[in-house]
């Protein structure tokens, strides 16, 4: 991108940004999500023709659980991995409740939230984005 001492406005205006910069990122992305998903499902579940109930998961998956861990940072037990993993559920739920509270504050008055903490100067001209609304 090329994003360098450039100011394009409060976050909510970003992704308008990265699609002018680079028009199939979306799709690329979606792409890669979509095999990883793929994967996530051949791994986890069993085969359409091999149970008798719909969606019926291997014995040996955990939900989230594909085997990918470079750094070997999953633990061994059972009941750890599931505390492990029910901490990682809640710390995401409430980083998104944050950054959905950093939407709002947007939404309300078209500025970014260093400006209304008063820590940053306010230099955004809407008519520089790619995208008028």
């Amino acid at each position: 991108f090329e994003a360098y001492n450039k100011d394009i406005g409060p976050a909510i205006r970003h992704l308008d940004e990265v699609r002018a910069t680079s028009p199939f990122f979306f799709e690329v992305l979606g792409l890669i999500i979509g095999s990883l998903e793929l994967q996530r499902a051949l791994v986890g579940f069993k085969a359409p023709g091999d149970n008798d109930k719909f969606q019926d998961l291997n014995e040996d998956y955990f939900p989230g659980d594909v085997g990918f861990d470079p750094l070997g940072l999953k633990p061994d037990n059972a009941d750890e991995f599931f505390e492990m993993s029910t901490k990682e559920l809640q710390h995401g739920r409430l980083a998104m409740l944050g950054v959905a509270g950093m939407v709002a504050q947007e939404l309300v008055n078209g500025k970014e939230i260093f400006v209304n903490m008063g820590v940053a100067v306010d230099r955004f001209d809407p008519s520089l984005l790619p995208v008028q609304f």
